[in-house]
């Protein structure tokens, strides 16, 4: 089930709000966000006070793979 916040404050983002809820995990949410949102834009940068966002579920820990560099060897 996806969670759900309000609004509270001026010049919120949805990438702001993401960043907030799921730290350096929430950058690849966005598009996921906009289509659980759909009454929220691209064209609109802040959200409106009062606003509703529903945030989708943040994948496991560790379900992409990444390179690992060895800067000493």
């Amino acid at each position: 089930m996806a969670e759900e916040v309000t609004v509270i404050g001026d010049n919120i983002t949805l990438d702001l709000l993401l960043w907030r809820r799921f730290g350096i995990r929430g950058q690849g949410l966005l598009e996921e966000a906009l289509e659980l949102n759909p009454k929220l834009s691209w064209q609109e940068a802040f959200l409106a006070p009062g606003s509703i966002v529903r945030f989708p579920t943040l994948p496991p820990a560790g379900s992409a793979d990444r390179a690992v560099v060895s800067l000493f060897g």
